[in-house]
């Protein structure tokens, strides 16, 4: 019943992130960051709390009149703190239930995994503790039902006998030493909650407790919103000769207090310990073998050896032995920790089709973040140059200046990085590199010229590696390589990574790029042609307007010179009466419109997430075999100045879909 239930769960979960996905791109997938939302949403409350707390009267007879001068003064700010320390306060609840949920789900909370299983469960208890406590303190008519049914549900208990309940039956009894008692409930519980946050998380490797920027800024602001929308208020002074019949309860926090109300306190007991119990014993319930053997696995190249724990992912086993994996999601969402398992079965794990295509599958490759061994293994980890080492040096880093910049539209700038004498980049056509900023955030950019030939006699000069560079609105890097850089300024890179190249066949090529996807398109064409492949290439490239077409004559002059190659631009963004002669729509449809059977073909795609994710389907419903279909797919991301997520360029996870 119990595995029924949590595959019922999972592909609800599965089906949710998928759309997620789709909407936000999966690096800003918020059911891929619950924890960090919550660990987010923590400290939100507790900074809130403490600016509340210093405006506080902690007495009977003040508590009332100071919650009141703090939401109706200040100019309002008084009112939005208020309201964001209770939204808040209930945006955390759901994370956590949500987070538990899916842990569960998963069955993410068996074997080494249960200090974190049985630590959550604690934390969701505090929560709950710390919020119902919150809403006595304003001391209004909520505050007394909540404290009231509180002790007399307490009193229930042996040993009280109705003691607590006797402090409120004269509204003298209500004394300022009661009050001082619950505002230390209050700060204390916070306190011994991040405590066991420290804890709960110490079991999982490289643990983020840090939302995406992107998501905590919409979190910040949607609280806000709230909190002007939907103010907080006081429901009337607490009146202890009276009992109010109409109260708004917070069903977020306050849900069992109806329960209590209607007498039933022996069962709601129950029901809570009961609850609790069965929460806390899950990891062992129902009982499973677990195997006590450490799977040993090889990981190339190097190799580096690990032992992975009884239901422990490679990528858990692996950054628990401090290697310098690959990894962006941990939930099978993102393709970032592909491998290729050489030798020994596994499970795959639950993981979207979009990261893992049924042709990834029959090539041998997996999902890190998603396979568990069954027995020893040996597998291969794409993108890094050396497993082996201690410090696990995942990529070799340069240091490089800039040598030349072009600006060639006001949105697009092509720069030339110059490594120093000797130093050359041994990496494949279609491939990328990570820029490395001062304070370690990386932003990846795709090589945009061919490989040197190694055919050719060794040169003493540095490599020279061309980045096609697009302004994202409010980017940290692209508004500094727009604003700021020059010729002469250092650049700190790594690489190279990806496996977005072109594969050997005797088909005809077909490639799609949407704006700077032309980038790594470019490298592959370049290649292609020095090496002589005779297969026929065509090239369609889609973007807004015709400004947008950045390398025209270079295109041009290929199609005049290479008998095999044909190029079709595509532009979207165009008004009816717009002069442009040629393609328009989308341009992946335009492929399809001079294709419409795709079975004999290999099909090379690069653009936006939404480009790609829009493309493949298509392709694949007109006869495409999903082992001739490559994609890589970017996310261009807008950001405050002083944001520090990747905002542009090839993706560090292509896949053959």
């Amino acid at each position: 019943m119990s595995e029924l239930l949590q595959g019922l769960i999972r592909r609800i979960f599965m089906a949710a992130e998928a759309v997620f996905n789709r909407a936000f791109g999966d690096r800003m997938n918020p059911l891929y960051h619950l924890g960090p939302i919550t660990f987010f949403l923590f400290w939100v409350v507790s900074a809130t709390g403490l600016v509340l707390y210093a405006f506080f009267d902690t007495s009977v007879s003040g508590a009332y009149r100071s919650v009141e001068a703090i939401t109706h003064g200040g100019l309002g700010l008084g009112s939005i703190l208020r309201a964001v320390h209770r939204y808040a306060s209930d945006a955390m609840v759901l994370t956590m239930l949500a987070h538990m949920l899916r842990y569960f789900a998963f069955d993410r909370l068996r074997g080494f995994r249960w200090v974190s299983w049985v630590t959550g469960v604690a934390l969701l208890w505090l929560v709950y503790i710390a919020g119902i406590n919150g809403f006595m303190l304003p001391w209004d008519r909520l505050a007394q039902f909540v404290t009231q049914a509180s002790f007399e549900w307490l009193d229930w208990l042996p040993g009280f006998s109705g003691r607590l309940i006797r402090n409120f039956i004269l509204p003298e009894h209500v004394s300022d030493r009661l009050f001082s008692l619950l505002v230390f409930i209050h700060i204390g519980v916070p306190l011994v909650t991040l405590l066991l946050m420290w804890i709960h998380v110490q079991r999982v490797p490289k643990a983020t407790t840090q939302p995406p920027r992107p998501i905590a800024l919409a979190m910040g602001i949607m609280l806000v919103v709230l909190a002007l929308v939907l103010p907080v208020a006081s429901q009337g002074p607490a009146e202890l000769h009276s009992a109010s019949s109409t109260l708004s309860l917070d069903w977020f926090l306050l849900a069992i207090f109806p329960f209590i109300q209607s007498g039933a306190l022996a069962v709601v007991w129950a029901v809570v310990i009961g609850g609790t119990m069965v929460l806390m014993l899950m990891p062992w319930l129902p009982p499973k073998r677990s195997g006590k053997t450490l799977r040993q696995v090889a990981m190339h190249p190097g190799p580096a050896r690990v032992g992975a724990r009884h239901g422990e992912t490679l990528l858990e086993a692996g950054l628990r032995a401090g290697l310098a994996l690959p990894y962006d999601c941990r939930a099978g969402g993102c393709g970032v920790c592909v491998c290729t398992v050489l030798n020994g079965r596994f499970d795959h794990g639950p993981y979207q089709e979009a990261a893992l295509t049924a042709a990834m599958r029959a090539r041998g490759q997996a999902l890190m973040c998603c396979a568990v061994p069954l027995e020893d293994m040996e597998i291969e980890v794409e993108g890094v140059a050396s497993l082996a080492a201690e410090d696990a040096q995942a990529l070799r880093r340069y240091s490089a200046r800039v040598q030349r910049m072009q600006r060639l539209s006001p949105d697009l700038m092509l720069v030339w990085l110059e490594l120093p004498a000797g130093q050359h980049v041994d990496y494949q056509a279609g491939q990328y590199i990570n820029i490395v900023l001062a304070d370690g955030e990386k932003r990846a950019f795709s090589f945009a010229t061919a490989p040197r030939d190694l055919t050719a006699p060794p040169s003493t000069s540095g490599d020279v590696v061309e980045l096609h560079i697009r302004l994202i609105p409010g980017g940290r890097y692209t508004t500094h390589v727009f604003e700021q850089m020059k010729e002469g300024d250092s650049v700190d890179f790594e690489g190279p990574l990806g496996r977005f190249t072109l594969h050997d066949s005797e088909r005809p090529i077909l490639m799609v790029a949407g704006a700077t996807g032309f980038a790594p398109i470019k490298s592959i064409l370049e290649d292609a042609f020095r090496r002589g492949v005779r297969r026929p290439i065509e090239l369609y490239w889609g973007v807004r307007k015709e400004s947008d077409l950045y390398l025209q004559d270079l295109l041009a002059r290929w199609q005049a010179e290479q008998p095999h190659f044909r190029y079709v631009p595509v532009l979207s963004d165009l008004a009816p009466d717009d002069p442009w002669t040629g393609r328009r729509g989308f341009v992946h449809q335009a492929l399809l419109d001079d294709h419409p059977d795709l079975s004999g073909h290999e099909v090379y795609a690069c653009g936006s997430v939404r480009m790609v994710q829009a493309a493949v389907p298509d392709f694949l419903a007109h006869g495409l075999g999903e082992q001739y279909c490559f994609s890589d797919a970017f996310v261009p991301t807008a950001r405050a100045p002083a944001a520090s997520a990747p905002e542009g360029a090839a993706a560090p996870a292509s896949t053959a879909s």
